[in-house]
């Protein structure tokens, strides 16, 4: 592969990725120019995969057929758009038309009217691209997209994955040429150091320093590996990149590889991550096929390949000395350090390790410049962030936004708020190593160090949000029993530390707590983070901590009144019917599933059925009864 076949490549597919990018006018030019006067992307990713946009796929592929237009629309499965609540996902160019929840059902009309009869089925349509006059508005003008800018995730949801030759039309391997033919490893490490790019996998370290460590280390063998093991709960940015731009992540490899002076990379993904498996899988066959990975790459002499590892979902090894443990063959345990891994990593010879989000920005940074990444964001973190926005948010599903953006920015404005009315309580960043950000900080610009000042931390980017109906007591115990689960066993400090933290909370929740017990909390949960071996027994009291800073007069009530406001813990809650709203229609004592409700005998006509009663002794404070009565008599206390 020469740049001219790169370069004649990306003439043949540009404008066919453009009419994905270009609405109006120019893009039904450019689509006529292609050959094809629609293009249909349908999300591939995990999420509107397991909505069944596989069978939406094969129906509409039939459905085109039928209708004797296959050969004028192109049809591309595509990765994750962003809007996740949604799918499975469909747009149609180059009208831009965003189809949300479609069904296989629903193609025959999409067809008939919309592709063959010009007609576009407004009511499919997510309702925020619909105007009020009924013009259609672009993806990017909606609250979710117009204030994010896209970076790490540029190509998801745009280009196929599987066809290398998509991935060249977006510039793709560009940077690799540059950097092969123009640019020194000294060059390439310090256009990293003046961008500012940190590790975006959890505590933030710059990604120019950690390769400069490496590159100066001595050894003939050295290695770059990718950590794709994603196991915070609700993260899935590091999949969906992978399912949507797997050549990014090689390409970055392979451009580090030059950097340090590695011939070797390896990818440790996690196997519960098939869809990303499979196309990393592809990927790396075509960049192989096109001599993009392997023996002399664009003829300049360098050798450089990627192998996958898969990982059996140890939470433990998304630590980078268990990972490389783990990919050695071990049992995925930390290792002291130092020596750290720069110095002695991956078989004991010098490596770097980035995780999927950090190398995806890296092609781009080579190609368009340090100051341009510099740019964005704020004085110490640079660039953007890529969050999983779930929980108690309307609009679930993945956002990038630059560094510095707000709280509010994210909650209110891209994830449209609090569903059903409540109000914003919390959110929660960096998953079981993070802490619960209050509501009163909810103007903050997130960025490394105000989440570090906050008690949290960025992690890789989960985000999850909670509401007035979240026992932050609870949330506690829930990422506790977490990190109990997945610690590896090996210091004392995090094996018996988190197992006694679990315990304390348990005793709160259970209504037998008392106040020495969060004084205890504290004292073991400060000796965990001076004295545990890695990350995750260093900051698995973070979510208890921050809980406790800001929200303790909920631990007090729980501890003292034996209530849980929130009515969550089942043992501080019980429920009452309130006789004067009881009508005795038995829908409650029919659904009980422990016949702890009073069931009403014969009643002769024209007599008024008595209210029901509940039998504490017998409830198991299930919360059938309260779901079922239609007429608000039973209350949880």
């Amino acid at each position: 592969m020469t740049v001219a076949d790169l370069n004649k490549i990306k003439t043949e597919y540009e404008d066919l990725i453009k009419v994905r990018k270009i609405i109006a006018e120019e893009g039904e030019k450019l689509a006529e120019k292609t050959g094809y006067r629609k293009q249909i992307l349908v999300c591939g990713g995990t999420g509107c995969t397991s909505s069944g946009s596989r069978k939406v796929i094969a129906a509409l592929e039939d459905e085109l057929k039928a209708q004797g237009v296959d050969k004028e629309v192109l049809v591309v499965k595509t990765g994750c758009f962003g809007l996740c609540a949604l799918g499975p996902i469909m747009i149609v160019y180059p009208e831009g038309c965003f189809y949300s929840q479609v069904k296989p059902e629903n193609m025959k009309r999409i067809v008939d009217e919309h592709i063959v009869g010009g007609n576009i089925c407004k009511d499919l349509l997510y309702k925020e691209t619909v105007h009020e006059d009924g013009s259609i508005i672009p993806l990017s003008g909606t609250d979710f997209y117009k204030k994010q800018m896209r970076i790490a995730l540029e190509n998801c949801g745009v280009i196929d994955p599987e066809n290398v030759k998509e991935y060249i039309a977006t510039e793709g391997y560009q940077a690799l040429y540059k950097v092969l033919f123009e640019m020194t490893p000294d060059d390439v490490i310090q256009t990293m150091l003046d961008s500012g790019l940190r590790g975006r996998g959890g505590g933030g370290f710059p990604t120019g320093r950690k390769w400069a460590f490496a590159k100066a280390s001595k050894g003939d063998v050295k290695y770059v590996c990718c950590n794709a093991d994603e196991g915070d709960p609700g993260a899935f940015m590091d999949r969906s990149i992978l399912e949507g731009d797997p050549h990014a992540v090689l390409e970055a490899m392979t451009i580090a590889g030059y950097a340090i002076g590695a011939h070797q990379g390896y990818i440790y993904v996690r196997a519960e991550y098939p869809i990303a498996v499979e196309r990393l899988k592809i990927a790396i066959a075509q960049a192989r096929e096109y001599g993009f990975l392997g023996k002399d790459i664009f003829g300049s002499g360098f050798d450089f390949d990627i192998e996958i590892r898969l990982g059996a979902g140890a939470f433990v090894c998304g630590e980078e000395t268990a990972l490389m443990n783990s990919i050695e063959g071990h049992r995925g345990e930390p290792r002291p350090r130092p020596p750290f891994p720069a110095v002695k990593g991956l078989f004991g010879v010098p490596t770097i390790l980035n995780n999927v989000e950090t190398w995806s920005n890296i092609p781009k940074i080579i190609r368009r410049g340090a100051e341009w990444y510099a740019s964005m964001g704020t004085e110490t973190s640079k660039g953007t962030k890529v969050f999983a926005l779930g929980g108690k948010i309307t609009n679930v599903g993945l956002v990038e936004v630059p560094m510095g953006t707000t709280l509010r920015e994210i909650i209110e404005e891209i994830g449209g708020g609090i569903p059903n009315g409540k109000k914003f309580k919390a959110a929660q960043t960096g998953g079981p190593s993070g802490g619960c950000i209050p509501a009163q900080y909810i103007d903050t610009p997130i960025d490394y160090e105000n989440l570090m000042k906050l008690g949290s931390m960025m992690g890789s980017g989960g985000l999850i949000v909670m509401d007035e109906d979240t026992c932050m007591v609870d949330i506690s115990k829930f990422y506790l029993n977490f990190t109990v689960d997945e610690s590896c066993g090996k210091c004392t400090p995090c094996r018996v530390g988190t197992r006694r933290l679990l315990q304390y909370l348990e005793k709160i929740t259970d209504g037998k707590g008392d106040m020495k017990d969060l004084e205890n909390i504290e004292d073991l949960a400060n000796h965990m983070k001076s004295s545990s071996l890695c990350a995750l027994g260093q900051s698995a009291p973070n979510p208890i901590l921050s809980t406790i800073q800001y929200f303790k007069d909920e631990y007090v009530d729980h501890i003292e009144n034996k209530h849980c406001t929130a009515g969550v813990c089942k043992s501080l809650v019980s429920f009452e019917i309130i006789k004067d709203k009881c009508i005795g229609c038995g829908l409650c004592a029919r659904n009980c599933p422990v016949n702890a409700i009073s069931k009403t005998d014969y009643i002769a006509p024209g007599k008024k059925l008595p209210a029901h009663e509940i039998d504490k002794a017998k409830c198991i404070k299930c919360g059938v009864c309260e779901s079922n009565c239609k007429f608000s008599a039973i209350i949880k206390k």
